[in-house]
């Protein structure tokens, strides 16, 4: 499987079909079956798994229909490591240089 973070975007979007694919045929569909419960057409299924590519909102439909719509809960949620955050975390490890002694 491809490790999608040092994956250009078009691997990411080959990875992406190639996963919709396995799904549906784990799911016993045929392309046709999944265009007609998703909504989109034949040629939509064909190109998102074979290309990867299709508009959002057929990728979503065809998430839908596949039933993985969990699978979108934690896409994009908001990272809560700021900049700043990390400045404290850092800040907080530091140490003062022991005293030397004087002459």
């Amino acid at each position: 499987m491809l490790n999608l973070i040092l994956a250009t975007p078009s691997e990411i979007c080959s990875q992406l079909g190639h996963r919709l694919r396995e799904q549906r045929l784990a799911q016993s569909l045929t392309q046709t079956d999944l265009a007609l419960r998703a909504g989109v057409s034949v040629g939509t299924i064909k190109n998102l798994e074979s290309k990867g590519q299709s508009s959002l909102e057929s990728l979503i439909r065809t998430v839908v229909a596949l039933g993985l719509t969990d699978q979108l809960q934690t896409l994009f949620t908001l990272q809560t490591d700021s900049i700043a955050a990390m400045a404290q975390v850092a800040k907080a490890k530091r140490q003062r240089a022991p005293r030397r002694p004087h002459p």
